[in-house]
């Protein structure tokens, strides 16, 4: 009988491979959303330091733009969360198939219920994060020529900003107050 034991767990073994590779794909995906979370995230900070810098024109583009980005970052974690639930119905399909494999149990039902929950919330994640794609880009056209929105700041912005230039040989991307691609740190107040 211990014999026939453990070539079932053997055979367990190789078939939870595939939910391996399912929690693999998973975690990419977890790794993937987490990165544009904190872009956006970068992105809305950098906007709403500069706020109060901008004239009405400019600065109803900003708020427009804040309200897409929290949309995006709203989808975001919704398709993390989704994405976090796939990974955990993985899991405990493959401790139930060992389950069932150690005490000679006939969990198939379980196991093939968890799956399909797996592959569904996956699914849903997929799909919010396609919205969320979606978004971003049908809002790229506001940040195609950021050089020459940024006169329609106020004299005194203007003069910060021309000043800022003037003292380091080469901006960062966070010091500008449209870019996309800012990456900023927490300053020390």
């Amino acid at each position: 009988m211990h014999d026939l034991q453990v070539f079932d767990i053997y055979r367990v073994i190789q078939v939870v491979l595939t939910p391996v590779f399912l929690l693999t794909a998973v975690s990419g995906l977890i790794n993937v959303l987490i990165t544009r979370l904190a872009r956006a995230t970068d992105r809305r900070r950098v906007l709403e330091e500069n706020l109060p810098e901008y004239l009405d024109a400019r600065r109803d583009e900003a708020l427009r733009e804040l309200r897409l980005i929290n949309n995006r970052v709203v989808l975001t974690l919704w398709s993390v969360a989704l994405a976090v639930l796939a990974g955990l119905f993985v899991c405990l399909d493959i401790g139930i198939a060992f389950a069932g494999a150690y005490f000679t149990l006939d969990l198939s039902r379980p196991v093939a219920l968890l799956f399909v929950c797996a592959v569904l919330a996956i699914t849903g994640c997929l799909v919010l994060f396609l919205r969320e794609i979606t978004i971003a880009a049908m809002s790229a056209h506001q940040t195609l020529k950021p050089q020459a929105r940024r006169w329609r700041m106020n004299p005194m912005a203007q003069a910060k900003y021309a000043s800022e230039r003037t003292t380091s040989s080469a901006p960062s991307l966070a010091e500008s107050p449209r870019s996309d691609q800012a990456r900023v740190t927490p300053s020390a107040k």
